[in-house]
């Protein structure tokens, strides 16, 4: 009789124990619970007091619960957001990989890159995107990455510039920029482009405006200096058309990398080397910490 009083008092101070750390310990996280169709969707929202359009794609393999990546595909100069799913096939990638696309729509097709005060602010534009997706998806906020072709690469460079504390990596495909001033943390790059690019010139001094005065490789030097990186730049040039350019040691394992190919036009290539799934492969290996 003894034994068992002593046995109860022992489970009535574990419990009262596990009570009180129970007080003092934070809630867990409310789990995600927002169902959501799969397939292709076109959405709506007002951001800077405009109607703004953006196209969302979720996989088959989405449950409602579980967080998911999300890829910003950002079109070129005056192109569509649909156009850039053809271009690009990230759709058709996420629908394997189990990610969610937003594929945004610039305003006359043209993103506000370099930014002009009378123009739609993109930056904001996106992140409104980013904000109702998330409140509609079970979105991972630490796995959000931005990249797009030409003057989607420009703004998905203005991007990593501006909302690095939400994005974790960027890959721009044949329009690589470094917006200087650009401040905030360290951010990944992996970047494509054609050496024989007539538009989006590799060495620079394109007759385009003053963005394209800077050639592909300063830009990649900016942002290596903006990463913390060792300022030698290593370069490999095995057989074949490809080429890479990158930096070591950079802050927080912030990598900053160029493949280059010879012979490529103003091109989102899958032929020499498949850009999308090289993209996914390297934003799979990125997320954002604190």
């Amino acid at each position: 009789m003894r034994v068992s009083f002593v046995i109860m008092a022992a489970i009535v101070v574990v419990s009262i124990s596990a009570a009180a750390q129970a007080q003092v310990t934070p809630a867990n996280p409310a789990p995600c619970n927002l169902a959501h169709a799969s397939g292709v969707m076109e959405q709506q929202l007002m951001s800077g007091g405009l109607q703004r359009t953006y196209r969302l794609f979720v996989p088959a393999g989405y449950d409602g619960h579980t967080e998911i990546p999300l890829v910003l595909d950002l079109h070129p100069s005056g192109g569509t957001s649909a156009g850039q799913v053809r271009t690009s096939g990230f759709e058709e990638l996420a629908s394997r990989e189990n990610f969610a696309v937003v594929s945004p729509q610039a305003v006359s097709g043209t993103w506000n890159v370099p930014v002009q005060d009378n123009r739609p602010d993109d930056v904001k534009y996106i992140g409104d995107v980013v904000d109702q997706v998330a409140s509609r998806l079970c979105v991972d906020s630490s796995r959000i990455y931005a990249t797009g072709f030409s003057g989607g690469a420009r703004m998905s460079s203005l991007l990593g510039c501006m909302l690095n504390t939400r994005i974790a990596a960027i890959a721009p495909v044949s329009g690589l920029r470094w917006p200087a001033p650009c401040g905030g943390r360290p951010i990944p790059v992996l970047t494509f482009h054609g050496l024989a690019d007539p538009r989006n010139t590799y060495d620079g001094h394109a007759d385009r405006g003053a963005e394209w005065v800077e050639s592909v490789p300063d830009a990649l030097a900016g942002w290596a200096e903006h990463n913390g990186c060792r300022r030698e730049v290593i370069f490999e040039d095995p057989d074949g058309p490809l080429s890479t350019m990158r930096y070591a040691d950079c802050l927080r394992g912030a990598e900053v990398r160029m493949v280059r190919i010879d012979g490529l036009g103003h091109a989102w290539t899958r032929k020499e080397v498949d850009e999308t799934v090289e993209i996914w492969r390297f934003f799979k290996s990125q997320r954002l910490t604190p």
